[in-house]
């Protein structure tokens, strides 16, 4: 079940980053379940990472090796977290970063691991490790979407996508794919996910570009209000387009950092759309807030209100629950005479109470409908923040219900 068609675009190969896919049975036989990413020797890596104190061992060192740099490989596994298991968990992830290093001929440092799954188990280590040689021949720059699918967990549906733009001459491309459909709560990163660029970019303005575009995309999603222990999100530019963009160059930066905030927020929203039995796709849109954190403390009282969440499922426009929200949401001297709220363009409360101009007809129309903008005006400042959440149907109950079996 996921809202909106289930279309992607081309995804254009990056020079200077292969990819390879295979599978090692983690979960399910003949499951594609492994992907390795191989980086051209000189690229720059940035990595944003969960926030959990209990982050996964693959997040710990992934983090420790990136600080070592250079990086050469992404090693990623799904069925299984390795997240909550102690000094063994740490250990196994060491042991498959040793066996790519061994078959790649780099060091251990220069490999960063990802695991996805269930959290709380052993790492099969000795099935990721025979699949390595299958993923090593495999490698190549035109493995997008079969890295796409092999990265998926219980998400219905692939995610990728793919920006391009011209620079005097040459083409500078951008591609990324990412996974997840459930924990999702941004605390920096809230899913895997990957993008790649044929640009040159210094690793400092990297993880500046990259933390600001994560935050404007992957730290504004919600669908159950839980931050994952694995979250990861990297940025790899390879430099073989032969354009070196930098901050000083404000044409060029300008068209990389909006061609970089596209397609994260691209890979933000599918993962939404793909939202464990979303039926809808909801923006939840604050206007005029005296500040960033007001407007993201409105939109999430909302987004993650249980009573919002399930009158979204049963296409209910039960606006008093929107109301109760903005009002629990610890706005001080908040002015109820003088906001507003809105279904789509449909005003439901004015002068603090109901509007005079709704009817129940114009609530339902809209609420009928797959995609909903609840979109609230404090005029406190003029301050503007989205978050993008689903509705909470019985399909979530019985997909957590059921994971682990």
């Amino acid at each position: 079940m996921a809202v909106g068609p289930d279309t992607l675009p081309e995804l254009k190969p990056v020079e200077g980053f292969r990819i390879g896919v295979a599978s090692a049975g983690i979960k399910k036989p003949g499951r594609r379940d492994v992907v390795l990413m191989e980086l051209c020797e000189g690229a720059s890596v940035a990595g944003v990472f969960t926030k959990n104190a209990f982050c996964a061992a693959p997040v710990t060192l992934s983090k420790k090796h990136l600080a070592a740099g250079p990086v050469r490989y992404l090693l990623v596994n799904t069925g299984n977290a390795n997240a909550g298991t102690g000094e063994k968990g740490m250990a196994d992830a060491i042991r498959c970063c040793d066996a790519v290093a061994a078959k790649t001929g780099v060091d251990r440092e220069a490999v960063l691991p990802f695991s996805t799954g269930v959290i709380g188990e052993p790492l099969p280590v000795d099935k990721i490790v025979s699949a390595l040689d299958a993923a090593k021949a495999d490698l190549n720059e035109e493995n997008w979407l079969n890295a796409a699918h092999g990265i998926m967990t219980t998400d219905t549906r692939a995610k990728a996508a793919c920006e391009q733009f011209e620079y005097q001459g040459k083409t500078v491309t951008l591609t990324g794919i990412s996974k997840g459909a459930g924990m999702i709560m941004p605390n920096m990163a809230t899913m895997l996910g990957y993008v790649a660029t044929d640009a040159a970019v210094e690793q400092s303005q990297l993880q500046q570009w990259l933390s600001e575009a994560a935050d404007r995309s992957f730290n504004r999603i919600t669908i159950d209000g839980d931050t994952s222990t694995n979250d990861s999100c990297i940025l790899v530019a390879t430099g073989r387009s032969g354009v070196q963009v930098a901050a000083d160059n404000v044409e060029l930066s300008e068209l990389f950092v909006s061609a970089l905030n596209r397609i994260m927020l691209t890979l933000a929203q599918a993962i939404v759309r793909d939202g464990e039995g979303a039926t809808k796709f909801v923006e939840v849109r604050v206007e005029q807030a005296a500040s960033v954190d007001e407007a993201l403390q409105v939109a999430y009282t909302i987004a993650h209100s249980p009573l919002v969440k399930t009158a979204l499922y049963a296409s209910d426009p039960n606006w008093g629950r929107i109301l109760a929200c903005v009002g629990r949401a610890g706005v001080e001297n908040l002015d109820l005479d003088a906001l507003e709220i809105y279904l789509n363009d449909v005003c439901i409360v004015e002068k603090g109470g109901r509007a005079v101009s709704y009817t129940e007809e114009q609530g339902q129309k809209v609420m009928d409908g797959e995609e909903i903008l609840i979109h609230v005006v404090l005029k406190r400042g003029d301050v503007r923040e989205s978050v993008w959440t689903t509705d909470l149907s019985t399909e979530y109950v019985h997909i957590n219900a059921d994971y682990r079996s």
